[in-house]
Parts: C-alpha cells; structure tokens; sequence
C-alpha cells in the first residue's frame, strides 16, 4: 500500500520504503521518493551505488524485493497500464539502431505512443538541430547527433512522467542548451522529471535525492 503519503492525489509519483537486492545483497533500502507536476528530482550518488537501478525499478524494468511504488496515489499494482501510459524512459544507451534514418527512428519511436504525423518527426528533428541530416542513416551521424535523435523523443511524447539517465551524455554546448530548455519546458508545462546526471543543469528547482545514504 501507499503509505505515509500526506496528500496522495497530489503527488505523480511516490514510493514507499523500495528496496533491492541482487545475487543475495541489498544494493539499497528505505526509498520514498515525491514528485508532484513541475518538479525535477536528481538522483545523485558515486558509480555502483543503484542510480540506474532504481531507475529501472521506477520504470518497472526491475521490481523491487520490498516496498511499493504509487501512481497519483494508488497502489501500481491497481494502475499499471495508466502510469506506464504517462512515462518516458530514456536510457543512458541510446537505444538508436544505427542503419536506419534518424527520421526512421524517430517515427518508430515516436509510433509506440500512437504518434504517425511524418510531418511532426521531422519537425521535432528540425527543433534538435538535425534538419540537415534527418534522412542519413545513423550510423554516419556522430555520437552527439546519435544522442540528439534520441532525445527527439521529448520533443513529440505525451508522457507527463520523465525518467532521462545521463541524457546529456556526447551533447556539446549547443546540444545541452537544447536539451535543458526542453527540460525546463516540461517542467513549466506541469511535467515531472527524474534524473541522472553528471553535469550541471541550469534549471530551477532541481531537488536532489542522494541515494548515498540509502545504500547498505
């Protein structure tokens, strides 16, 4: 159950006391994360203490040994389909296949999500800084350009919930400007955002959670 949740119908996400163990050994313990619309939480931490588990805990890729993890406040167990519906998981690999077109990739991606407008592909492609480059296979891109394909992604989806690991990895000046003020978009349009980074974000209201201290 969703415990300990002052005002459930306020927040997006919530957990409560997440815990994981792999090959007999607790990674980490006593997760409760909040996260209302407009607000950003950065997982920090060094290598090797779970950031991208829990990520991958918190997009249901893994499940937990323990603990639960709420949508709008119910239980996921009751609201599985609505809250994968409402989220988007970059991961920190790309996930691009390299011999077809970035627009190929992005209207493949972008049609998981019942998104099929070829014109809106190439617009968000356009808004990445690959216009000029939307119908060379990837494989000839560099891995800044690979990296901004991807990331077309926030440009098109609906989902409400983000969870982005190292986003700005390979990205230069111009790719990271691009990205950020995507970020603070979703953020002042009501979006949410969990994060991994290792780079500065120029945003407001970046709340840090350090995962550190819930490491065994």
């Amino acid at each position: 159950m969703c415990m300990d949740v002052p005002v459930p119908q306020d927040y997006l996400l919530s957990t409560n006391e997440l815990c994981f163990e792999r090959d007999g050994r607790r990674l980490f313990e006593g997760i409760n994360l909040r996260l209302k619309a407009g607000e950003m939480v950065l997982i920090e931490g060094p290598n090797g203490c779970g950031k991208t588990t829990l990520m991958r805990l918190l997009t249901t890729l893994l499940s937990p040994t323990s603990g639960a993890l709420c949508y709008r406040g119910e239980p996921l167990e009751k609201v599985r389909y609505e809250y994968l519906a409402d989220l988007l998981y970059i991961g920190h690999q790309s996930a691009v296949k390299l011999a077809l077109s970035a627009e190929e990739n992005l209207a493949w991606m972008a049609a998981s999500e019942g998104i099929h407008d070829p014109k809106s592909v190439r617009a968000a492609l356009r808004s990445m800084g690959l216009g000029a480059v939307y119908d060379l296979p990837c494989h000839q891109l560099s891995a800044g350009q690979v990296r901004r394909v991807a990331l077309s992604r926030l440009v098109l989806t609906r989902a409400k919930l983000w969870f982005l690991d190292e986003p700005l990895t390979a990205l230069d000046t111009e790719g990271i400007g691009l990205i950020t003020g995507r970020l603070q978009g979703h953020l002042d349009s009501g979006g949410a955002i969990v994060l991994i980074s290792h780079q500065d974000l120029a945003i407001g209201a970046v709340r840090n959670y350090d995962l550190t201290k819930r490491c065994a």
